[in-house]
């Protein structure tokens, strides 16, 4: 289902948040918690503005590695997010 369902939603006429909250819970078990869909728009967007690394603050009570931020690379790689990317490359 995964990438089949985002390129579904990609494709309709609803707002990009909806289609990433519907990504994070729909493609994800457990489902993603909907206080991420905020962190991954940011991260979309860093990464196709060229800022890869750029940290990204998580939600109260989300850590990654420890910290309470993540570079924009790291939430798409674990929240597959690859179909919003305007361009992927070796990052990913």
């Amino acid at each position: 289902m995964g990438s089949t369902y985002a390129q579904g939603i990609i494709e309709s006429e609803i707002s990009i948040e909806t289609q990433i909250e519907w990504h994070l819970i729909g493609n994800h078990y457990p489902p993603v918690p909907k206080s991420m869909v905020k962190p991954c728009l940011e991260a979309i967007m860093s990464y196709n503005a060229g800022d890869h690394v750029k940290e990204i603050k998580l939600p109260e009570g989300i850590t990654y590695q420890g910290k309470t931020s993540s570079p924009a690379v790291a939430l798409i790689n674990a929240h597959h997010l690859e179909d919003w990317l305007v361009e992927e490359d070796e990052w990913i």
